[in-house]
């Protein structure tokens, strides 16, 4: 059995939860959880370290380090695949 969820500190509110690819008809979507978009902002967008990242998420660096490699390898597929994103509320 799975360990529950840890509740973990989300500082932004979206705008819009879905991007879907304009140019064809998009039959596939993937989904990204808010602590997946989350960990995106906080690395890739405002460059902070990963300890720092963890610390303001409230969970352990090693967490955070598979959830950015989740919420990356979820988008890659959704750009090279042309699926729309879906956030999960």
């Amino acid at each position: 059995m799975a360990r529950p969820k840890k509740k973990r500190n989300l500082n932004h509110e979206l705008i819009c939860n879905e991007f879907v690819p304009l140019t064809i008809v998009c039959l596939h979507s993937i989904v990204l959880d808010k602590d997946e978009i989350e960990a995106i902002k906080l690395h890739d967008l405002l460059d902070l370290d990963q300890n720092m990242c963890a610390e303001k998420m409230q969970i352990s660096q090693s967490t955070f380090h598979r959830i950015l490699l989740s919420s990356r390898k979820k988008v890659a597929d959704a750009l090279i695949s042309v699926k729309s994103i879906r956030i999960n509320n």
